[in-house]
Order: C-alpha cells, then structure tokens, then sequence
C-alpha cells in the first residue's frame, strides 16, 4: 500500500505548530489521553467569556438568555451527534467518572440489593470499576469480571456463563483505552437481550465516540458515557446518555441550585424533570459551549472521513512498529477491530525510560498502566508505551516516533 496521510486538519490545531524542547517538531500521540483543541473550539470559548458571559437559565438580561439558548442548543447537538431522540435523553456532566458514578449512586444503589450481580470486563478503565466495588462496599452487591484473551479480545463464552437471575446490569467500554480493542458491542447487547431483557446496559464510550460512529437507539444501550476532551472539547465536560424512562425514575444525584422547582422547610423540594435533576449548581457554561464547537468541527469535517483517515493511519503505524527489534505490540491482530491505540513494549527496558527518550525527540505519548490496571495484570505485564491516534495525526508523527524509538535501541543498546 503506498501511504499519503497527511492530514488535512492539522493546521486547525495551534498547539501542532508549536516546538517540543525549544526545537523539535512536537509529535503528539498522547490523544487518548486528552485530546488537543481545534481554534474553532478556543475561539467559541473566547467569545463566551469576552463578549458574553453570564450565568444561565435564570437572567432576565439579554447576555443570560442568549447564553441560555446557547447552552441548551449544544444538548441538542449532542443528542443529534449520538442519535439520541431527544435532548432530555442528555446529562451534562464533568466527565465519563462522574457519568458512571451518576448511574451507580442514581440508579444502582437504589435498585439493586445485596447478593446482586453486576457484570463488568477485565479491559475496563478504572473508572468502570471503582464505583461498582464502592457499591459493592456499599450494599454488598457483587461485580463478576469478563476474562479477556492474550489478544486483548473478551472471553464471549464466559460472558454467556456470567449471565444469571442476579445480573442487573453489565457495563462494559465500547473501546480499550489500554490497548484499543474494539469490543463487539452489538453482539453483547444482543446477548444480553436474549437472556434478560430487564438486565441494563451502560456503555463506556469515552475512546468509542472518537473513533466510531455513534448511534444510541441502534445500539440500544440504557446507558451511554464519554467526555469532551478527548472529543476535542475542554476538560470539565462529559455526557451521559440514558433512556428516559429510566433517569425519570432515578433519583437526582447531587442537590443544589437549578435542579429544583421549589424548595421549602415545610413541605420539602420538588426537584425538576431529567436531565435537569441531575445538574446541581452553575453548570460548566463556557465548557458546553465548547463541546458544542467540537462537535460541530467533528460534523463538518465528516465523521467518516476522520474514520477513514484513521484506519488507514494505524495500518500504517502498525507496519513500521513492528519492524523495531525486540518490541511486542499488545493488541488484536485483526485491524478491523482495533481502533488508533498502539501499546508496547520493549525488551529489557522500562517504559517510562522509553518515554521520557521520546520526550527527548519531541515525540509525546503515555508511559504506565494507563488506568486499566487489571488489564495489564491478566497480561502479565505493569505497563505500556501507548502512542494514540486522532484526526490531526499523519505519517510525520509516526516517522518521529520510529526514529526516536531506533535511539532507544542506540542509547540502551
């Protein structure tokens, strides 16, 4: 295959264009991580809070309103973005965290009782792990894990026999942030399905919605998290999605100002309809509206092309990484099913000596366990270099990368 992957979006990231070290062209593949901002994202940010700002949903004041209906536009681009069917279907939140941690306190606790199981995977993140054993602490329910393969694939079967009357919910990550594994989705929820169809779902789709087109009702999740900064939008912003029958039925998670209809000492409060309820306090205004910009930047650039533009991107990073002597690169063979993740190692050195020599080269990606940390344990392994890829990565980031990891090999012998 002859490689020509430049790619077209770069310029419209101000940091790309900045010196790694005073000098070096800065190569990031840290993207999964957090991805960088487009100026299109920096600018509508800088309109806000230089030609607009105030607090929303209750100024009678001109910059309130119009900032108002800007806030709530975004829940409907949001909505559009993921095909939900409505904008009530849509929480604002801080991040993916604070999205899981909403359905476990929200919906879970209040659910569910001792002796309930809820299935989770050996490729989670941290984040869809903790708070089930908080719960688990909490009320004595009981997590059971899918086992995955040494090709970072799940056990299917094993899943099937996890299934029994106590599930009550599985939680799974659409992506690996560890490895990225493309999980077969539709074929869990399937199965999940067939076996009980009162058993909910979340889906962790904070790597998934980068790379992947996402369409709720056709996925048919009751649960659906990601965050805005590796969608290209601020930190402090994420979303849960979530059917709406069930967040009308679920307690508000916080309390506070502008989830309520009405408070009082003599007969209580009154909290409002989802999503509100859930949105306690000044909201993360300026944030929103950024992740408003990013998913348009997203839209009008052509999901497919972003996806194509990747696909193409790892073939070609794949290729050229495993010509390096002596490194093992973690992850299904079959490309179809992996999205811009590679994690490796190299033998006989640490990867944060690997990282910080990268560093050194301009190159930037992460070293450690990358918050799956029982995924690296059934792996037989502490951690990884994981360089991630996004829609301004191209061939010029890669070739940095090889080159600087040949002065690995040189420098460590």
């Amino acid at each position: 295959m002859s490689y020509n992957l430049n790619s077209p979006w770069r310029d419209d990231f101000p940091v790309l264009q900045t010196k790694a070290h005073g000098s070096k062209t800065l190569a990031f593949l840290d993207s999964a991580a957090s991805a960088q901002k487009p100026q299109a994202v920096i600018d509508a940010m800088d309109d806000v809070l230089t030609k607009g700002y105030s607090n929303i949903h209750r100024g009678l004041y001109e910059i309130s309103q119009n900032l108002t209906q800007s806030f709530e536009d975004v829940r409907k681009k949001v909505a559009s973005f993921i095909g939900a069917s409505s904008e009530k279907n849509i929480i604002f939140t801080r991040n993916t965290t604070e999205g899981i941690n909403l359905v476990a306190q929200s919906w879970a606790r209040p659910t569910m009782k001792a002796g309930d199981q809820i299935i989770i995977t050996e490729l989670e993140h941290h984040a869809n792990i903790v708070p089930w054993q908080i719960l688990a602490e909490q009320i004595g329910i009981v997590v059971k894990v899918v086992p995955m393969r040494k090709d970072t694939t799940l056990d299917l079967e094993a899943f099937k026999n996890l299934l029994s009357d106590k599930t009550k919910l599985v939680s799974f990550t659409e992506i690996s942030n560890a490895f990225g594994t493309i999980n077969p989705v539709s074929k869990i929820i399937e199965m999940v399905r067939e076996y009980n169809s009162a058993i909910k779902i979340l889906v962790d789709g904070s790597q998934g919605i980068v790379h992947r087109k996402v369409d709720v009702r056709k996925m048919d999740a009751d649960f659906y998290v990601f965050t805005g900064h590796k969608l290209y939008a601020p930190t402090g912003i994420g979303v849960l999605y979530g059917k709406y029958d069930l967040l009308q039925s679920m307690p508000p998670y916080q309390g506070g100002g502008d989830m309520i209809e009405r408070v009082s000492f003599k007969t209580g409060t009154i909290y409002r309809e989802a999503p509100y309820k859930f949105e306690a306090g000044t909201p993360a205004i300026v944030e929103v509206i950024g992740l408003g910009a990013a998913v348009d930047y997203i839209v009008d650039n052509s999901m497919d092309k972003i996806i194509e533009h990747e696909r193409n991107l790892l073939e070609y990073a794949t290729e050229q990484i495993l010509s390096i002597k002596g490194l093992t690169l973690y992850g299904v063979d079959d490309l179809s099913r992996k999205a811009g993740i590679l994690s490796f190692s190299m033998d006989g050195l640490h990867p944060s000596d690997i990282g910080m020599v990268l560093d050194q080269c301009g190159v930037a990606v992460r070293s450690g366990h990358h918050c799956a940390m029982p995924a690296m344990e059934a792996m037989g392994i502490d951690s990884t270099i994981r360089a991630s890829l996004a829609m301004y990565s191209d061939t010029s980031d890669i070739d940095s990368l090889i080159n600087a990891l040949h002065k690995v090999q040189d420098l460590f012998g």
